[in-house]
């Protein structure tokens, strides 16, 4: 009972320390800290593969399956925003010279 106290102490004061740390990011560095924290999901995701061969209740299999999901998807949403935002600072094409004459005629 103390450890399950202990634990649960630990897993809300992480969440308020996380959710305190990152609200005060400005958003010229949300995308950055999004490519380093998928990062760190990759590690969380394969935690908890590991952690599956050594679980033994149905409980901890399905909070282990939960767990990896969500991280797999955190994962895969982080680099697909992450490389929509970096198209954004893509050089764009240059008009072809078909479209300036025609912008040029009217």
């Amino acid at each position: 009972m103390d450890r399950l106290v202990t634990d649960l102490a630990v897993l809300v004061l992480a969440g308020f320390v996380g959710y305190t740390v990152i609200s005060k990011v400005p958003n010229t560095l949300h995308t950055p800290l999004m490519s380093g924290t998928n990062a760190i999901h990759g590690i969380v995701v394969l935690g908890g593969l590991l952690l599956m061969s050594q679980s033994n209740g149905i409980l901890e299999k399905v909070l282990l399956v939960i767990a990896v999901a969500f991280g797999t998807i955190n994962v895969i949403g982080g680099f697909l925003v992450t490389d929509r935002m970096l198209g954004m600072f893509k050089a764009k094409d240059p008009p072809k010279a078909a479209d300036v004459d025609a912008k040029d005629e009217s």
